[in-house]
């Protein structure tokens, strides 16, 4: 295949809500340049980038799918992404990697909650965007109201460079960087260049203005020159907008219909002409701080945004050339492992088609395979002196399940699928909780999840039993207590014997010294799960000795780590041992933790013991007519809402939830809103539990 130099390859990323079109728009930008012959449907389950069974069943892109186009002698490498929130991690990893973002808006419903989510990304990695309105050939496009809501999501430097029309029934744009008419047959393809008609000449000047004043505002030269000659040429147009776009401060908008192949050409046209290329964009900063510039001159450094596992080849690893050249059979090291691994192979990828190559310069996306020590966000370099990219940061997981094997046999295929998935999107989470004794899968919600699944049975053959995981509630007491224990056991020879009397009291933060005792010693023990022990030594006249006190604190211990309640861990106890006895011969460092288990055990028990449970931070952003659905949603599920805050035509509803009431909130919040709200959740702290739910929670303990 043929190697592009650096100024003429551009690498966009197509994202977007669901169902706007980009699966489309890529497959037609790949016809319309010739490189296939004939143009699938998502519905045919036969195009170029949904390639996947799983994309087919569902008909809807699940993965990011890397492909290309070459358009008068520039490389489009464009990646195709999903729509839907839960593969979030398949749409960072390819803004991360994109020179331009293209945004896909359905001409029908313009920004969707979709696209406001990825906005956030584009917008933290501060990519130069350009929005595209689809479906400009439906009956119901609403133009305008698409363009006021982009206007609505990134402000007023949204800026048209074109906008539909029929004439006499021919679907048209009008072009006001170019100020021509582009006239489409009903089959769309080349359109007829015209003249744009006299009763649309005055608005097309007025927004061909607003364009060259945009223009302008991004470069002092261009200004200087828009003052002297009160306009601006095509060529200074481009640099301008260009400009603008590096700076993050212009959004050009165009529309096309991707179904019927209208204004295709001339979007690919201004991404050759306008859109920046790698070259142009800021350095690349490694995890030392240091700056990675986009030369060929450089050594080699290959970022990995991408891995798959693939049945019939093994593991297909992404990456973008951020500086240098990379040739078949270089040897490159692993920043993070410090492995070498040699480039066997590499490929310009297609979907699923591989075409060979020899060479992939700087700003290039390729791919290769059977990498033995490689991972997405690793970095490969070439030379003596590491350089490590500043990785992808993935959204925390908004869900966790249990998951099993079916089949015990199954189990270590289980772990090593896991580690798979995991390593082919990061947002899956693997975790075993000693606590629970469960292995948990974190993920984006109740569809990732189900993908998940698919991909266990069908790809690896394993049947996999997902659960609501088992809440990691907590155990303290509300009042004092206090408990005399003797532990005396006699089989012969030396014996067992120890006797402690001790207090137990609820303990918080600031709390004063315990009065009544006489203070020998204080122990304070930050528990791993969270919350204190504090332990008191407060024995007079020898009752105990001092060694052994160590003993019933490490009795009190270990009955903290299986609570007397319902197993759960206990915190936040102070534990006042002012009495007992001992034997000069029986008694021992077994005896006393036996006696102090006990002890505690029967204090705790009459202490009013209450349990704790976890709750999250959640924050929902809901349409306004949405909200009251929501509420009585969340109502239902034992949540405090703390506070609410306006955002354009949405509220964001801030509130505490039990962690328990999570579970399955992702699939009901799509079903209550149709999919329009989002929510985010972590952790926040831990809160007594209602009483009714303590009995139901305790009986099943019993």
């Amino acid at each position: 295949m043929k190697v592009f130099d650096d100024k003429h390859i551009k690498n966009v990323v197509f994202v977007g809500a669901h169902r706007s079109g980009k699966t489309t728009l890529s497959e037609t930008m790949l016809f319309e340049a010739g490189l296939i012959n004939r143009r699938g449907t998502v519905e045919d389950h036969n195009t170029v980038s949904d390639y996947h069974n799983i994309e087919h069943e569902r008909e809807a892109s699940i993965f990011a799918t890397p492909l290309h186009t070459e358009w008068r002698n520039f490389k489009i490498n464009i990646i195709d992404t999903p729509g839907l929130d839960d593969f979030v991690g398949e749409i960072i990893s390819s803004i991360r990697v994109a020179d331009t973002v293209v945004t896909v808006i359905n001409g029908r419903h313009g920004v969707e909650i979709g696209t406001e989510i990825i906005w956030n990304y584009i917008d933290k990695y501060h990519k130069p965007t350009l929005f595209v309105i689809n479906q400009i050939d439906h009956p119901d496009l609403n133009f305008e109201y698409c363009f006021k809501s982009i206007e609505s999501l990134v402000g007023k430097n949204a800026i048209k460079i074109q906008y539909p029309i029929k004439i006499d029934n021919a679907q048209c744009i009008i072009d006001v960087l170019k100020m021509k008419l582009y006239k489409f047959g009903p089959e769309g393809g080349k359109p007829e260049k015209l003249e744009i008609p006299e009763d649309q000449i005055e608005l097309a000047n007025k927004l061909h203005n607003e364009l060259v004043e945009k223009a302008a505002e991004n470069d002092d030269e261009l200004l200087e020159l828009y003052f002297d000659q009160g306009t601006l040429n095509e060529d200074q147009l481009r640099k301008g907008i260009k400009a603008g776009m590096l700076n993050h401060d212009v959004y050009p908008v165009f529309c096309v219909s991707a179904l019927q192949d209208m204004g295709t050409g001339r979007l690919m046209g201004f991404i050759d002409n306008v859109a920046p290329a790698a070259s142009e964009l800021k350095s690349e900063q490694s995890i030392e701080g240091q700056e990675l510039f986009p030369k060929k001159e450089n050594p080699a450094a290959l970022f990995v945004f991408k891995t798959l596992y693939q049945p019939n080849l093994g593991q297909v690893t992404f990456f973008k050339v951020i500086s240098g050249e990379v040739n078949v059979n270089d040897k490159l090291t692993n920043a993070r492992t410090r492995e070498v691994e040699v480039i066997n192979q590499l490929f310009i990828m297609d979907g699923k088609e591989r075409h060979p190559i020899n060479r992939l310069t700087v700003g290039d996306i390729g791919a290769t395979l059977k990498l033995k020590h490689t991972e997405t966000n690793d970095t490969l370099f070439e030379g003596k002196t590491p350089i490590e990219i500043k990785h992808i940061q993935y959204p925390e997981m908004r869900m966790t399940s249990a998951i099993t094997a079916k089949s015990l046999a199954d189990e270590d295929k289980l772990s090593d699928a896991l580690k798979k998935i995991h390593s082919q999107d990061p947002t899956v989470v693997i975790s075993y909780s000693p606590e629970t004794k469960e292995q948990l899968l974190g993920c984006q919600g109740e569809l990732h999840l189900a993908i998940i699944d698919w991909t266990l049975k069908h790809e690896y053959g394993i049947e996999a039993i997902f659960k609501q995981p088992k809440i990691p509630y907590r155990e303290t007491i509300q009042r004092s207590s206090t408990a005399n224990y003797r532990h005396k056991k006699q089989s012969g020879g030396s014996g067992q014997f120890a006797q402690v009397r001790l207090k137990i009291e609820p303990w918080h933060e600031g709390i004063e010294e315990p009065e009544g005792f006489s203070i020998r010693g204080k122990e304070e023990v930050d528990l791993p799960w969270g919350g204190k022990l504090v332990f008191y030594n407060c024995i007079v006249g020898g009752a105990i000795d001092t060694r052994y006190l160590q003993s019933v604190m490490k009795g009190v211990l270990e009955v903290m780590e299986s609570g007397p309640l319902t197993g759960s861990y206990v915190r936040d106890v102070r534990v006042i041992v002012y009495d007992g006895k001992m034997h000069s011969v029986d008694s021992n460092d077994i005896s006393f933790k036996i006696a102090g288990a006990h002890a505690f055990s029967e204090a705790f028990l009459n202490a009013n013991p209450k349990l704790l449970e976890p709750r999250n931070e959640l924050i929902v952003k809901v349409p306004e007519e949405m909200v009251g659905a929501v509420m009585t949603d969340l109502q239902s599920r034992r949540s405090l809402i703390q506070g609410f805050e306006n955002s354009d035509n949405y509220q964001i509803l801030k509130c505490q939830i039990p962690a328990v009431e999570l579970y399955g909130y992702s699939t009901d919040l799509r079903s209550i809103t149709q999919g329009k709200a989002t929510f985010s959740s972590k952790f926040s702290s831990y809160e007594s539990v209602p009483t009714h739910v303590q009995k139901e929670l305790v009986k099943e303990e019993v």
